[in-house]
C-alpha cells in the first residue's frame, strides 16, 4: 500500500513539473515573439534615432504644429486624421518605428494603434517634443513658418507684479486637461477678482519663456504673490486641491 501510494505521489510530481515546464516554455516564446512598445525619454529615444537600422520617425500632431518645429527627418502623419490608419500602413511593419507629439498623450495612442496594427518594435518619446526641446534637443521649422519671440522674461516679472496674487497657466490649444481646467480658473478668478488675476500664457507662442523657466510639460500652473512665486503645479489639478495648496 506504501508503495503504490509512492508511485503515484512521484507520477503526479513528475506530471507537475511537466505541466509547469510547459508553461514556462509557452511564456518564454511569447516573451520573444511579442512586439516592442516602449515609451522612453529624450536622451534614449536620441540615441535610438541615431543607432537602429531602418528607423521611421513620425510626428503625429497637426500639419500646422509639424511647421512650427519638428524633429529632422520625420514624416508628418496626424493621429487624428481620418487617413491615419492606412497612411501608416504603407509604413514596413518590421522596422522599427518612432513616434512623437507635443506632449506624449497623442503619441502613446499613436503607439498603441501600431501595435495592433502588427508593427514590431515601436518607441514612443516620454513629455513629446516639449520634452526633447527642454532636453537642448535640436528642432527644425518650415521654411515659410515666421519664427515667434512670444513674451519676454522682463514682460512677464511686469505681469506677475500688477496685482496681489497672479496664477499663471501655462496651456495650448491642442493640451486637453487644459481645455478641461480653464473654465474653473476663469471662474475662480472671477470669483476672487478683489485680490486675484489669472494670466494665460500659449506654451506653443511663448517657447523662449518656457524653456527659460524649465517648464518642459502641461498643464502648468504657477502662482505669485506680490511678484514673487510661492506656489508652483505640474499637472491637471481640481478647484478644491487648488485652494487647499494655494491658500486662496
Amino acid at each position: 500500500m506504501r508503495y503504490l501510494i509512492l508511485v503515484v505521489f512521484c507520477a503526479t510530481m513528475v506530471n507537475m513539473a511537466s505541466c509547469q515546464s510547459n508553461n514556462t516554455k509557452t511564456q518564454n516564446e511569447a516573451g520573444a515573439s511579442g512586439a516592442i512598445m516602449s515609451t522612453i525619454p529624450p536622451d534614449e529615444f536620441d540615441k535610438k534615432l541615431n543607432s537602429l537600422t531602418g528607423v521611421q520617425l513620425v510626428d503625429v500632431r497637426t500639419p500646422g504644429e509639424y511647421e512650427g518645429g519638428h524633429i529632422k527627418n520625420a514624416q508628418n502623419i496626424n493621429v487624428h486624421d481620418d487617413a491615419f490608419d492606412k497612411t501608416v500602413a504603407t509604413l514596413d511593419k518590421s522596422k522599427p518605428v518612432m513616434v512623437y507629439c507635443k506632449a506624449g498623450s497623442r503619441s502613446a495612442a499613436a503607439a498603441e494603434k501600431l501595435q495592433a496594427m502588427g508593427f514590431k518594435e515601436i518607441y514612443n518619446l516620454d513629455g513629446g517634443i516639449m520634452k526633447w526641446e527642454g532636453a537642448g534637443k535640436p528642432t527644425q521649422a518650415g521654411a515659410n513658418v515666421p519664427t515667434k519671440k512670444g513674451m519676454s522674461s522682463a514682460d512677464f516679472t511686469k505681469l506677475v507684479t500688477q496685482a496681489n496674487f497672479v496664477l499663471v497657466d501655462y496651456n495650448a490649444q491642442w493640451c486637453a486637461p487644459c481645455k478641461k481646467m480653464l473654465p474653473m480658473l476663469e471662474a475662480l478668478a472671477a470669483a476672487k477678482k478683489d485680490k486675484l488675476t489669472l494670466l494665460k500664457i500659449d506654451a506653443d507662442e511663448n517657447k523662449d519663456l518656457l524653456k527659460e523657466k524649465n517648464i518642459s510639460s502641461i498643464p502648468y500652473l504657477e502662482m505669485y504673490k506680490d511678484g514673487k512665486l510661492v506656489w508652483s503645479h505640474n499637472g491637471a489639478i481640481d478647484e478644491e486641491a487648488l485652494l487647499k495648496e494655494t491658500k486662496l
